[in-house]
């Protein structure tokens, strides 16, 4: 490392310029305060540039194959794509590279941050050092994200893999591509892979989806399926070991898969490595930096945010989430963070897995609520078999399931459909402002749309306090009709 070192004294010095960090960066920044962002690697983190933007644009060139195939029941004749999986690439990393400048090193410096394209650590509770620079700060945010994870699977080391990092931009398109991990990535490059045109084998320890409402997670498997998705799950692993061409995998009951090319989407990891935090007194472990509520770690001018904090991250939003609640805290709460007045845990976050159907959730499942207030809670479903846009566009699988309590609070909810991503936010703003079922039963939907359903599941709530035999509303209309 170089002898001489450029020496900062800032309010707030952040490692890592993934969704949490440049969120932290730019607020902080914007308020005219004196931050420095380090950044060894790709500014965007892995959201930008192997995660949600290129499995986003891939999914799209999926569709538009699959709507080639699939015209018939509309009166289009339906054709075989022609895949150019050059083409494919050259898309991803187009809508990477138009979305990269809001990211860039650029922007940032515009905002008036110092970054630091090179890797921090820490050195000791209060310095993070770089090959050229010693950063002092008020407070520091670890935001350094996570990286797919390798199960561990014998063999699993033996032979080449693909993960999120690299699996948009192989050099040759999969003739068979197996997939390690029937989770949201896993089902998502799955069926996309399936209607680019490879054969696709979805392997996992454990059945697909298993924190989802069960009946949910079951509509999107059968669709995978029923294009041709073949599942191994749950089925547990022996070996993985190459094979002539390609990779083959063993299963436990001696069934053996082989196929062109692996991905392994079964996890991820925290990166924590690197980091110097022995150094600076933060404790730690395999699952990520260890925080209370408010994000703050063992060393208290530290905060870890996004996917690096112990069981508070996973998903790009969240990482959002917990720069908002830092930024309230750090620059807008004068009497500090210890009064707990932002805290980063929520129980209202939504998430979504963009297969086709989709499928999001929010808050609590229905097991999870039974298990909390047993049967203190009423379950509302309505069902696209009954929703006249989902009866126009051919697309009826999946439904509205929302969970909630007697008095009518909403507790959670799970969609599974076409735009379940976008209908969720339904819940997510009934859920932030407390608004109860009964609301949503009032709400008025344009006709005819697929978020009419979230209405429709509320309102079935009161169809027999209303319209039953014995409801008053019944026997009240009865008396009134003598009288007119």
């Amino acid at each position: 490392m170089s002898s001489v070192k450029t020496e900062y004294d800032v309010d707030v010095c952040v490692i890592g310029a993934g969704s949490a960090g440049l969120s932290v960066t730019a607020g902080a920044a914007m308020l005219g305060r004196d931050v420095v962002l380090f950044e060894g690697a790709e500014m965007g983190g892995d959201c930008l540039n192997h995660g949600c933007v290129p499995s986003k644009a891939i999914l799209k060139a999926g569709k538009m194959a699959q709507a080639q195939r699939s015209g018939e029941k509309f009166g289009i004749m339906p054709v075989e794509p022609k895949v150019d999986w050059e083409a494919v690439k050259a898309h991803i990393a187009d809508v990477i590279a138009t979305i990269a400048p809001v990211d860039s090193v650029e922007r940032f410096e515009g905002l008036g941050a110092t970054v630091i394209t090179e890797y921090g650590k820490f050195v000791d509770a209060n310095t993070v050092e770089s090959e050229t620079a010693r950063v002092r700060a008020k407070r520091f945010v670890v935001a350094t994200g996570s990286r797919a994870s390798a199960p561990p699977i014998p063999g699993l080391d033996t032979v080449d893999y693909a993960t999120n990092e690299n699996i948009f931009s192989l050099n040759k398109f999969p003739s068979h591509l197996l997939v390690i991990g029937a989770g949201p990535i896993g089902l998502e490059m799955g069926q996309t892979f399936r209607r680019l045109g490879a054969e696709v084998t979805i392997i996992d320890i454990a059945p697909p989806l298993g924190r989802n409402e069960p009946e949910h997670a079951q509509v999107l498997v059968q669709a995978l399926e029923s294009e041709g998705v073949q599942f191994y799950a749950p089925a547990k692993t022996k070996e993985i070991r190459k094979a002539k061409v390609g990779v083959e995998v063993e299963l436990e009951d001696g069934a053996i898969i082989k196929g062109s090319h692996l991905l392994v989407a079964a996890g991820r990891a925290p990166v924590v490595e690197g980091l110097g935090l022995e150094a600076a007194g933060i404790n730690y472990d395999r699952r990520g930096i260890e925080t209370d509520d408010n994000l703050r770690t063992s060393n208290k001018k530290v905060y870890a945010a996004g996917d690096v904090a112990k069981d508070m991250g996973g998903l790009t939003h969240i990482a959002g989430h917990h720069a908002s609640s830092l930024f309230k805290n750090f620059f807008m709460l004068p009497q500090g963070i210890n009064k707990g007045f932002s805290t980063a845990k929520t129980d209202r976050m939504p998430a979504a897995i963009y297969t086709e159907p989709e499928l999001a959730n929010i808050g609590l499942s229905e097991k999870e609520a039974r298990e909390k207030f047993g049967e203190k809670i009423q379950i509302a479903e309505f069902h696209f078999d009954e929703n006249d846009r989902a009866i126009a566009e051919r697309s009826t699988h999946g439904g509205v399931k929302i969970i909630v309590s007697k008095k009518g609070k909403i507790l959670g909810g799970s969609i599974v459909g076409q735009h379940a991503g976008e209908m969720i936010h339904m819940l997510s703003v009934a859920m932030t402002s407390g608004m109860k079922a009964s609301k949503l039963a009032q709400i008025i939907s344009p006709y005819p749309t697929r978020s009419e359903a979230v209405k429709r599941a509320c309102s079935s709530l009161f169809t027999d306090s209303l319209f039953g035999e014995n409801s008053k509303v019944r026997t009240l209309a009865k008396f009134w009709a003598k009288f007119q």
